[in-house]
């Protein structure tokens, strides 16, 4: 939405407001302005110029924040809001621009404000599930991670340091974009990555046996952790534990694309195989600039009904996501009905909708538990299958560079009666 004003010279050295209208539904709304300065920078102290001032207030006039003319965007949201602004529900009604009309030349200014709303509904949200600041053995501290991750357009990321979750309790606020709280639970007999919950150790991560390993998960459990299982298939630090059931993730894909990850991915498909429905993430284990995994690659790639940390998680718990090589990636998504990727569908004689945006000239695989083979985006006929995903390769069908989580398959009721 455009709205032009003009600012009168007699309104120079004065505040007041301009309102303007916010429709129902919306999350999130960002103010731009822009407005003629014959002299910008050090000049526009020594040449009269306009300097327009911007703040905001809601429907009820309450303020919100105030930036001066330090910035010429500025955004609010229940979930985000620009430094120096309230977070808060976005209620429909009459907003109100603050002017701050500081210097006005003789023949007045018109300002042009450029209104942009962000609706509620369902998001697709990219983000990087494993990395690790200074709070361990990281070179950055979240802050710099948040602004790196940030400018290769992710949405949110996992800091998950080794054994320590102090810093899940001072997480920084980025506007536009997420931290979800986290921890990697990094023992001699494999590492797993403990989601949304602060403080998921009761007293301490220490766990010498298969018992107290099991204690400790099932208290993170109990507190709404989310367990992922790292880098299983590493040949340095591999999962050993004898227990298959304690984690309700498996990272696939750590870091950049080889052996410790095709390997991951066929132990996950083993795992679906056996029985087992639980999903698949990604994340690169950055660490610094001198290693070889970089921010973003892969990512996790999430269809969710907000940017919070919790709506995130709840689609990853609930298997909406996809891993990628990044966020240039083609776009995966799976539907039987009305069911999507990580629900469990009855076979009803519906075909497998499998679509895929984005596509130049990779192939599509289709993977179930009883075969593998190259297919076409559309419709796909499911007839006894337990399980359908599809990964992404290059061209030549090497190279990985996107899975889905599968759709899960039970036969129809009157069938299992017979």
């Amino acid at each position: 939405m455009e709205l032009k004003h003009t600012v009168s010279k007699d309104r120079e050295g004065s505040y007041y407001y301009v309102p303007f209208d916010v429709p129902e539904n919306v999350i999130r709304l960002t103010v731009s302005y822009d407005y003629f300065r014959p002299t910008k920078g050090a000049l526009s102290d020594l040449k009269p110029t306009n300097c327009i001032d911007i703040g905001l207030a809601d429907s009820a006039g309450n303020f919100l924040g105030w930036s001066g003319s330090a910035h010429s965007s500025i955004s609010v949201g229940k979930y985000s809001s620009s430094n120096g602004y309230l977070r808060k529900d976005i209620e429909a009604g009459k907003w109100q621009i603050i002017v701050g009309a500081y210097h006005v030349l003789p023949e007045g200014v018109e300002v042009t404000y450029n209104i942009d709303f962000e609706f509620a509904g369902e998001k697709l949200l990219y983000g990087d599930l494993h990395i690790h600041s200074d709070a361990s053995d990281g070179k950055y501290d979240s802050f710099e991670i948040g602004k790196k991750a940030k400018e290769k357009g992710l949405d949110f990321v996992a800091l998950a340091n080794h054994n320590n979750y102090a810093l899940n309790f001072c997480l920084p606020q980025i506007d536009g974009f997420t931290f979800i709280p986290a921890v990697e639970w990094t023992h001699y007999k494999g590492h797993m990555n403990f989601f949304g919950v602060p403080a998921p150790f009761g007293n301490s991560f220490i766990a010498n046996n298969e018992a107290e390993m099991k204690a400790l998960i099932e208290n993170a459990k109990a507190k709404g952790a989310i367990i992922s299982v790292n880098h299983p298939k590493c040949r340095f630090c591999p999962y050993l534990w004898d227990d298959e059931s304690c984690f309700d993730t498996v990272e696939i894909w750590n870091g950049p694309m080889r052996p410790t990850n095709t390997d991951g991915i066929a132990y996950w498909t083993q795992l679906l195989k056996s029985g087992r429905k639980i999903p698949a993430v990604g994340g690169s284990d950055y660490h610094s600039p001198k290693g070889f995994a970089r921010i973003g690659n892969p990512v996790t790639a999430v269809y969710c009904a907000s940017p919070c940390a919790e709506d995130i998680l709840d689609g990853i718990r609930n298997g909406h996501c996809f891993v990628a090589y990044g966020k240039n990636a083609p776009v995966i998504d799976l539907h039987y009905g009305k069911f999507r990727m990580g629900d469990t569908a009855e076979i009803n004689g519906d075909d497998l909708e499998v679509s895929v945006t984005g596509l130049k000239s990779e192939k599509i695989i289709l993977v179930t538990d009883i075969e593998e083979r190259e297919i076409s985006p559309g419709r796909i006929k499911i007839k006894n299958e337990k399980f359908a995903y599809v990964k992404i390769t290059g061209s030549h069908g090497k190279r990985i560079i996107a899975v889905s989580n599968p759709v899960y398959f039970t036969a129809r009721k009157d069938e299992t009666n017979v």
